[in-house]
């Protein structure tokens, strides 16, 4: 059977959380916990650590993870990630996992690789869930996506969609989760764009793929995994962690 990477790029460098990969949440560096999810996972054969910055990779080669070094000159983390695949030839589908979301669900993962190998149309396979408040929904920092009938995406936005003239449809909206997984020539093309003009309209690197007649298909969860963006962000999650401790020690 073809073989699947989880590939997690991480930097240094972010304006609102410098050194994010390494802050510590319980104890642990936030990265690492990201890490030790994606190893649960039952789907992947490899799980890899994508970075330009040695304080990175001294981390996580002391925790045991497999690191790549990559360019300092990428523009996102998918450019990150391709660059991985394009030297790892023995992998057919990568997932592209966000280094900040630690509570990311290792079930989430296994089903993005099996619906790679069950379905050869699909090339990229993203996953969504539905917001569980208005305000969310309404924040341009969180991306909504829509589908068409057979559960692929139709457009990405940064305002909320679709708007609700008949509010008797039922139709939820729903927030993108950024995690993607490709087939490693899906992924090696996809890089090769150029960056296009919705992409850039709205900031949003997905959107590239449909401009180019690339199917994405989207996974719809009950919940999602919520990204750390903030040092708050970090200590809300720490909160949330030490309750589930309390609850499981009970």
């Amino acid at each position: 059977m073809s073989k699947a990477a989880g590939i997690i790029p991480a930097r240094w460098g972010s304006t609102r959380f410098p050194g994010k990969p390494l802050h510590l949440v319980s104890g642990k560096p936030l990265l690492r916990h990201v890490w030790e999810r994606c190893c649960r996972a039952k789907r992947l054969d490899s799980v890899i650590i994508a970075t330009d910055d040695m304080r990175i990779a001294n981390a996580a080669f002391d925790w045991g993870a497999e690191v790549s070094l990559t360019s300092s000159h990428h523009r996102s983390g998918t450019d990150r990630v391709a660059e991985v695949a394009q030297k790892a030839k023995e992998f057919a589908y990568i997932i592209n996992i966000q280094g900040d979301e630690p509570l990311v669900e290792a079930s989430l993962i296994d089903r993005l690789v099996e619906t790679l190998r069950a379905d050869e149309r699909i090339d990229i396979v993203t996953a969504a869930h539905p917001f569980e408040s208005q305000k969310d929904a309404s924040s341009p920092h969180q991306v909504k996506v829509v589908l068409d009938l057979s559960g692929d995406a139709l457009y990405f936005s940064r305002s909320p969609i679709p708007f609700s003239q008949n509010r008797r449809t039922g139709i939820k909206i729903l927030r993108h989760q950024g995690i993607y997984g490709f087939r490693r020539e899906a992924l090696l093309q996809f890089v090769k764009w150029r960056p296009s003009p919705l992409e850039q309209t709205e900031s949003l690197e997905q959107l590239r793929a449909l401009e180019n007649g690339v199917t994405v298909h989207v996974l719809v969860t009950k919940q999602g995994s919520p990204g750390i963006d903030t040092p708050q962000d970090a200590k809300t999650l720490e909160q949330k962690l030490a309750r589930a401790k309390r609850r499981i020690s009970r």
